[in-house]
């Protein structure tokens, strides 16, 4: 199964939330998300938001996490522990999840910025100071199988928010990967399927090595994660299938803006609006309204590569009634 997470259509800031939850096998690795933004982070499977962690027992405690009942910001967001050793992390003061597959209890109570956790009846982490402190509630799993059920919310009256307290909402995105293979993709030879990853490996000597949707659009916005390092080769993604329409992947090109080492994930986003495209790369201005020659009106995405490349989080939004 692959890593990902289920959202709630709205955003919820101050509320409590009570949910039974089980893993089926030992080691499994779950959490539950709050005042997460409407994504996923760049070159993440997860959400910017604040974890309480749904760990298996089995799974085992170090020095950097416990196997349950952890609380925590993840990709931006901040909190200070109330119980932690040296970092954003808050740990419980107490264990008392039951193993695989037995049900256990979690009360997760958010107001203005603080968090607590009941694990079974009793209350054993806390975190405040947490920034967002209104955004989605989301379900997550790791790969493993785990069960949730009697999930109930009650929320409390609403507190006053500052600037970027609030996480980023709704703005009409949907994923066209699946995360377990290429459906609404024609898959060449070479492109393989990696959880939340998908991946062209390099090997294939055919001459087309394209991954092409079989969906057609017009005026869209888009996003799309890529991995980009030094040994990276010049791939293209085309859009509306025209080589008149393209964004190019190179490590040569946005030298201020592109990231070649470290956490080398680099998020392309922008809009194509008739023959007008505007891109920004990791959240720097690239260009705007950019005039494109024999651009057709509609067509399907593309990605031709050269070369070994890794992609994630591929997003579109219909902006044909803007």
């Amino acid at each position: 199964m692959p890593t990902g997470e289920l959202r709630t259509e709205r955003m919820y800031q101050n509320f409590i939330m009570e949910v039974e939850w089980r893993h089926m096998k030992p080691r499994g690795n779950a959490g539950i998300f709050v005042w997460a933004d409407d994504i996923t982070a760049r070159g993440q499977p997860f959400h910017r938001g604040v974890e309480v962690q749904v760990l298996e027992n089995a799974y085992g405690n170090s020095g950097g996490h416990t196997v349950h009942g952890d609380i925590f910001p993840i990709h931006g967001a901040t909190m200070t522990p109330v119980n932690g050793r040296g970092g954003s992390r808050a740990f419980p003061t107490e264990f008392r999840s039951k193993p695989s597959p037995e049900w256990n209890h979690y009360r997760i109570v958010c107001n203005d910025g603080t968090i607590s956790l009941a694990v079974n009846g009793k209350v054993v982490t806390r975190g405040k100071g947490a920034s967002p402190r209104k955004g989605y509630i989301c379900l997550e799993s790791e790969g493993g199988v785990v069960h949730y059920r009697k999930l109930r919310i009650r929320e409390l009256p609403a507190t006053p928010l500052e600037p970027g307290q609030v996480a980023i909402s709704n703005r009409g995105y949907r994923c066209l990967y699946t995360g377990v293979d290429f459906s609404g993709w024609r898959a060449t030879k070479g492109w393989h399927s990696q959880n939340w990853q998908f991946r062209f490996d390099g090997k294939s000597e055919a001459a087309d090595k394209s991954l092409l949707t079989t969906e057609s659009f017009d005026d869209f916005g888009f996003i799309f994660d890529v991995r980009v390092s030094e040994e990276t080769q010049s791939c293209e993604f085309q859009f509306r299938g025209s080589e008149g329409a393209v964004i190019t992947i190179a490590p040569s090109l946005y030298k201020d803006a592109l990231v070649l080492k470290g956490r080398n994930w680099n998020r392309f986003e922008g809009e194509l609006l008739g023959d007008r495209l505007s891109l920004n790369l990791n959240g720097k201005p690239i260009f705007k309204n950019k005039k494109l020659d024999g651009v057709p009106a509609k067509g399907p995405l593309k990605i031709v590569p050269r070369g070994p490349i890794n992609f994630a989080n591929i997003y579109v939004r219909d902006l044909t009634k803007r």
